[in-house]
């Protein structure tokens, strides 16, 4: 992150820097994830914004929905602060947690039945070619 406080960027920076278009950060500032400042009709993103955007993409590598990930960084503004987002996100993550476990034996049972189906056709044509 840049050492001065009042650094600001553009859409097109932000943007770049976190490989998302400048239609997904309007979009986060559409649903009130992030709040630029607007001088006319030019976004003007500070620190802030920057921070949230980076905790969006964050969430969203990890699979968590956007509602989500506004009451995770909105408990940051709350007056317990970090404390209660900290606790929030622990129960999140193992909710999450749980659910890519169970996507992930879902797909090894399919990937096993896959295996077994194309054993079978091999072992059918092969005898097919046997005769």
């Amino acid at each position: 992150m840049e050492a001065d406080p009042s650094h600001t960027w553009t859409i097109a920076e932000i943007a770049a820097e976190f490989g998302v278009t400048h239609r997904t950060v309007r979009h986060y500032e559409e649903i009130g994830l992030i709040s630029p400042e607007r001088r006319g009709s030019t976004r003007v993103y500070h620190r802030r914004d920057r921070t949230r955007l980076a905790l969006i993409m964050r969430g969203r590598r990890l699979g968590f929905p956007l509602e989500e990930i506004r009451t995770i960084i909105d408990l940051y503004d709350v007056p317990r602060g970090r404390r209660s987002q900290l606790e929030y996100v622990l129960s999140q993550i193992e909710q999450r947690r749980c659910d890519l476990e169970q996507r992930r034996a879902d797909l090894d049972a399919a990937l096993r039945e896959l295996d077994a189906f194309e054993a079978g056709c091999q072992a059918e044509l092969a005898a097919m070619t046997v005769r």
